[in-house]
């Protein structure tokens, strides 16, 4: 059967060394050719599997038991491949005898998984678990997971912000298909930018991660991938209304051109013109909005040649109004009359790749990834302002083979990142430009039993910080069946864009003030940090139907130096050089509970330690909970012949005491109140085709009491809209449709 099977892509850039296995099933009739819907795919002698979509593309977790893969399907001859490549498309054939083949399959692929082959400590989320909340952009993927914390930013924008090990989203490299994407300019708002229904999937790392993706990565990574024109549905269409005034409209147009093109254009617009003041304060509790979000996909493959390519390019413009119920910008603005802020961005994105597989040697592959981006924010908070503009231009060249057998793989590369910032705070500009070189070099072992490690090494010539080395180690070891012990270990250094990163200063009438060390980047040395990490995990039956995932993490972040936000004075924010200690410890013990496929329970307690030296002393990181738990219930009926479903989900989040600032409110040594919040789902899938869904946040109506400080008087010294510690709208309805074709 080798002739039928035409190996098309690979993993070149990943981050990962083992990728889950994609791949399209399809048939011949009539000189033509079909997609195979609902085959059975499924690893030789295991109970792992999954049958393939409407487009007959599948993805299946890979396992160190086989790699002999079986394709089937009622009046179609069953092959068994021996899978080489993270990518394959088979050809069926259909079988003329009258006895066929069946196979029945007893377990499937989990929304939201955690690999135990992998060296790294990564959490795999599909499109399926993006499904269970409310997810209208990216920043809103993760109310289900247990492994990111999501809390609002302010009390004036709405924006929620993710935190992972107890530090926040800044000492996390955000990629895009292993392109760095959210940082700088975009940190504040960027992942907003992404609609959730363009998310194919999302990779979450704990830990230092590759050193094929750059020095960046301190907490860990979150890599998203995109919807393909290949693989995604030919139509989508997805609206979405809440009462909180949002609403949205998503759609998806695919069509294959040709056997080697595919093209997608995604077309995402949101928006919010009603006004709440639940709390009675004057304020906006969430702000006027619209975005217009575009994007075009193509996609080229020489199945028989082994070329793959992308190229893509999206258009964003985001527009918010924010402030008092009143305040009108054409005739308000730069008035102390009433206060309002404005925030206008656009932004420019464009992206090519290209990879190569030797056809002789397929383990042996080369790729090249190359972005460019323009980001522009206006805005202003009060009698305040902030621009922002950003021109970034990053590419990446790898080559991968192996060292004697491929036991021992490699990843040697080139990399170049160029930044160019022009900013305006308050009228005072502060202008720069990063320019990076660096090469790397990644080392995997793997005996396909019970022991890998990943080695990698990179050097980078910064024209800011100079020449350094970044040194990262994973290790893992299944000392017993399903138990595995990881270990890593890494440094990582960034530059701290201390206006872009910290946007809620201006949302008080604090004065700034920078204590300059005389480093390059606002008189500031870049942050360095090293992270420590251990993780556990075990899984097991109890009984046949009955299975359990429990896993244990424990990481250490040390900071080297660190640029501290300091804002313990009520009327000041201070940036100042560490001196002394800075560390973050965090620990997670998660369970995972599933029952026949149709019930999965899970739950996890968070505990951190975070602490730092401050010019007032060593002191816990404020507006961060020192214990966190998180409890996530899912259930789904069993599909009719049909295609009839119903799904369900509740998830629960209980949020520890928080530690507050001194401000005109909230005295020294202040603790914010424990609380828990409530989410919940409810979907009907009444064909493959159209389901429809209701949910609610928040539905215990859990908000915080006098969010905004000295709203009475927002032009006064006290004004202060960044201590927020809990929801501020309060609970939240929302419903909506999808229609597949």
């Amino acid at each position: 059967m080798k002739k039928y099977i035409l190996i098309v892509c690979f993993s070149w850039g990943m981050v990962f060394s083992q990728d889950p296995l994609n791949g399209i099933v399809q048939y011949q009739e009539n000189n033509k050719t079909y997609p195979l819907t609902g085959a059975s795919v499924f690893w030789q002698n295991t109970t792992i599997g999954t049958v393939t979509d409407i487009e007959g593309a599948f993805q299946l977790e890979k396992t160190p038991e086989t790699d002999l893969l079986i394709i089937s399907y009622v009046g179609f001859k069953t092959d068994t491949l021996k899978i080489q490549m993270p990518f394959i498309r088979h050809q069926m054939i259909q079988d003329q005898d009258d006895e066929l083949d069946e196979v029945t399959l007893t377990q499937r692929r989990k929304a939201s998984q955690k690999s135990y082959i992998e060296t790294q400590n990564i959490l795999k989320v599909s499109s399926d678990e993006l499904l269970k909340a409310a997810c209208c952009n990216l920043s809103e993927s993760f109310e289900t997971n247990p492994a990111i914390d999501v809390n609002f930013s302010d009390a004036l924008t709405g924006t929620k912000q993710i935190k992972m090990l107890g530090l926040s989203s800044t000492y996390l490299l955000i990629s895009e298909e292993n392109i760095p994407m959210v940082r700088g300019a975009s940190q504040a708002y960027g992942l907003t930018f992404t609609p959730g229904t363009w998310v194919e999937s999302i990779q979450i790392s704990k830990g230092a991660g590759s050193v094929t993706n750059g020095f960046e990565s301190i907490s860990g990574q979150i890599n998203t991938e995109l919807k393909k024109p290949m693989t995604d549905l030919p139509f989508f269409l997805n609206l979405f209304g809440s009462i909180n005034g949002r609403y949205e409209i998503n759609t998806h147009f695919n069509k294959k051109i040709d056997e080697n093109w595919s093209t997608g254009l995604y077309l995402h617009g949101n928006k919010r013109t009603e006004k709440f003041d639940n709390n009675n304060d004057g304020f906006l509790d969430l702000p006027v909005s619209e975005q217009i979000n575009l994007m075009n996909r193509w996609q080229y493959t020489d199945m028989e040649k082994g070329w793959v390519s992308f190229l893509s390019w999206r258009y964003m413009n985001d527009e918010k109004l924010l402030g008092t119920l009143s305040f009108n910008p054409q005739k308000d603005r730069g008035m102390k009359n009433r206060w309002g802020s404005e925030i206008k961005t656009k932004r420019w994105d464009g992206s090519f790749k290209l990879g190569y597989v030797f056809p002789e040697t397929p383990y042996q592959s080369f790729g090249v990834q190359t972005a460019y981006s323009s980001h522009n924010q206006d805005s202003y908070y009060g009698l305040r302002t902030y621009d922002i503009n950003q021109d970034s231009f990053y590419t990446n060249l790898i080559f991968n083979s192996i060292i004697g057998n491929t036991l021992n793989k490699f990843k040697v590369g080139l990399n170049y990142s160029f930044d160019d910032y022009v900013e305006l705070v308050n009228g005072d500009a502060y202008n720069r430009t990063d320019q990076n070189v660096g090469s790397f070099f990644e080392f995997t072992h793997d005996n396909n039993d019970n022991f890998s490690l990943i080695a990698g090494v990179r050097v980078d010539f910064h024209n800011n910080f100079g020449n350094f080395l970044t040194p990262r180690l994973h290790f893992r070891y299944v000392p017993l069946e399903k138990f595995v012990i990881r270990l890593s270990a890494g440094s990582g250094r960034k530059a701290a864009n201390i206006f872009a990163e910290n946007q809620t200063l201006f949302a008080t009438n604090r004065s700034i003030k920078i204590q300059s060390s005389q480093g390059k980047i606002y008189g500031l040395n870049p942050e360095r940090a090293w992270n420590y990490g251990m993780g556990l995990s075990k899984s097991f039956y109890i009984g046949d139907p009955h299975q359990i995932s429990l896993s244990v993490d424990y990481y250490i972040t040390q900071f080297t130096n660190q640029v501290v936000v300091d804002f313990e004075n009520p009327r000041e924010v201070s940036f100042y050089n560490l001196e002394g200690e800075s560390t973050a410890k965090s620990f997670q013990v998660e369970l995972d509970y599933n029952f026949r496929n149709h019930l999965n329970f899970r739950a996890a307690y968070k505990n951190y330690d975070v602490q730092m030296d401050y010019k007032s002393g060593l002191l816990q990181k404020p507006l961060l909970a020192k214990n966190r738990f998180f409890a996530n219930l899912g259930w789904e009926s069993k599909t009719t012949a049909g295609g009839k479903q119903w799904r369900y989900d509740l998830t629960y989040h209980y949020v520890g005491a928080q530690r507050l600032v001194h401000n005109l409110i909230d005295r020294p040594g202040g603790f914010s109140p424990n609380y828990s919040l409530w989410n919940t789902q409810l979907t009907h899938v009444f064909s493959k085709k159209f389901e429809l869904y209701l949910g609610g946040e928040n539905i215990g109506n859990y908000r915080q009491s006098s969010p905004i400080i000295g709203s009475d008087d927002p032009f006064g010294a006290d004004f202060d809209a960044a201590q927020v510690y809990a929801p501020i709208f309060g609970g939240m309805v929302y419903s909506g449709l999808r229609f597949k074709i």
